[in-house]
């Protein structure tokens, strides 16, 4: 049984306390003394001798109440401790200065395959292996980390001295450590949610026209099947928006999603940040080395933004990881394999770059096994209105003033506008309007102090093509759409145009056009 007695502090009293119980024949298994109290565990003790121990101990000076209770303040520390190790998802590990295992949480034991006591009193050394396949040295700065292989899986390894007195510089000698191994695939997790933040996914995007809807049903059939995926479409459209919800409309949604605009870096960064690098590889680089995109999105989405701007090396070393998911590291020599979906995004037409060798031809048809093409805001002008509302509400928000309305001549110059930068481009021009605008409407000259081009307003020009192209596949457009009903195969439609089968089934894809 554990009790507490709270005494008056004087010289002697917890060695008077201890011989009155050794008058009682009670055997001590534990003694905690903090300031007023003494917390002693006594094996023999039973609840009916609980009477006549305390009215002993109350015969000791100073002693003033005696009562029970379940832990000793050290022993409920430590349960306390843990029960939070055990459900930490990182494995940790208390280790002596000569570096054996003193204890070791659940996530610690499991992939080792062995019990807490069979790893105490065996260097850890044993266990974890650096990234240059050698036994991990822990005479590293506490305030730095270090990459570690455990049971085959990357962590990175932070640790923490526990001193014996109050100096804890470097300078001193620690007597323990505690060392924190972090999964590579969570720390992607972690960036994943915070770069994911307020994202609701397939609701997040705004429209209801039909082929907007049809795009949607397409991207969430995608969605469950592991397979790389291509989403093309012009800048503006929203690439990264549906590679997000198709992630988070997928199985493995808990998973980290992250993503890389391959025109935004240099060739040798884009490779570096896509497959990490190995200590040393290059001036400059972190002495650990650094875990790349791939890694980070272990069991998750990687989303590769602009394909068309990466190298043909590149491409060839995304063509292997895509065929067996395994890859090495810049600079490094072991390698490694993680699972994740590849979705990639162009607003290049990368058939037209395969035939001029600017793109591999191969990883063309890897990256190609599912294809979802994004429809123009042009050819969706019914979502205008909707789209419109939205950004100003959202605008408002941002600059915080009250939103303005829209007035109907606005929306019928936003709706006759041909918009080449599609849905992003007609978010920036309504920021840009509501912050200027000083009036509670926004009207035609709102919208042309935002920055709409003149020619816009006149409305006589609203259905003139934008080139010659636009308007030839305006007419093409116009004219599947008239025949696919009374001829509802790509083969029987290619025959009756007098046409191949693969150019009907292309420009099918390219306007979006289904037997629905």
């Amino acid at each position: 049984m554990n009790i507490e007695i709270v005494v008056i502090n004087r010289f002697g009293i917890t060695h008077e306390v201890l011989a009155c119980l050794a008058e009682q024949s009670q055997d001590l298994a534990a003694l905690e003394v903090v300031a007023e109290h003494i917390y002693i565990d006594l094996p023999n003790l039973t609840p009916p001798l609980l009477g006549d121990i305390s009215n002993a101990l109350l015969t000791v000076e100073g002693v003033q109440r005696i009562r029970r209770i379940d832990l000793l303040p050290k022993e409920r520390r430590r349960r306390h401790l843990d029960a939070l190790l055990s459900t930490m998802p990182d494995p940790v590990f208390a280790i002596d200065a000569q570096g054996d295992i003193l204890s070791a949480n659940a996530a610690a034991t499991k992939p080792l395959k062995l019990d807490e006591q069979a790893l105490q009193g065996r260097p850890i050394t044993d266990f974890l292996i650096d990234n240059q396949d050698y036994p991990i040295n822990l005479n590293f700065p506490a305030d730095q980390t270090t990459e570690v292989s455990l049971a085959e899986q990357t962590y990175l390894l932070e640790r923490k001295p526990i001193f014996s007195h109050s100096d804890q510089s470097e300078e001193s000698s620690s007597v323990d450590q505690m060392i924190r191994l972090q999964a590579t695939h969570r720390l992607g997790h972690q960036i994943s949610k915070i770069q994911g933040r307020g994202s609701d996914g397939f609701a997040s995007i705004a429209g209801e026209s039909r082929p907007l809807m049809n795009t949607k049903e397409r991207a969430l059939r995608f969605a469950s099947i592991h397979a790389p995926l291509l989403i093309q479409g012009e800048t503006g459209t929203g690439k990264e928006l549906f590679a997000r919800a198709i992630h988070q409309a997928s199985p493995w949604h808990a998973s980290a999603f992250l993503t890389l605009n391959c025109a935004a870096l240099p060739e040798n960064l884009v490779e570096s940040e896509l497959f990490g690098y190995a200590p040393g590889a290059f001036s400059g680089a972190d002495r650990s080395g650094k875990p790349g995109l791939l890694e980070l999105a272990d069991g998750g989405t990687a989303f590769l933004d602009e394909i068309g701007e990466m190298s043909v090396y590149v491409q060839a070393k995304l063509l292997r990881f895509i065929q067996d998911g395994s890859f090495r590291r810049v600079g490094g020599k072991e390698e490694r394999k993680v699972k994740v979906r590849i979705i990639c995004a162009s607003h290049r037409n990368l058939e037209a770059m395969v035939s001029q060798s600017m793109f591999r031809e191969d990883l063309m048809y890897r990256l190609n096994v599912l294809n979802l093409q994004l429809p123009a805001l042009r050819d969706r002008r019914s979502d205008i209105a909707q789209l419109s509302t939205l950004f100003v509400k959202q605008a408002a928000a941002q600059i915080e003033c009250p939103p303005p309305r829209l007035s109907a001549e606005a929306l019928d110059i936003l709706q006759s506008h041909p918009w080449p930068g599609n849905v992003r481009q007609l978010e920036n021009l309504l920021f840009r309007t509501v912050a200027l605008c000083q009036t509670h409407t926004i009207g035609a000259e709102e919208l042309h102090n935002g920055g709409i081009d003149a020619d816009t307003l006149d409305t006589t020009t609203q259905n003139e093509p934008e080139n010659w192209k636009a308007a030839q596949q305006t007419f093409e457009a116009d004219l599947l759409r008239q025949l696919y009903p009374r001829y509802p195969s790509s083969r029987k439609l290619a025959k009756r145009l007098g046409v191949s089968h693969t150019t009907i089934a292309d420009k099918l894809r390219l306007h979006n056009i289904t037997s629905a």
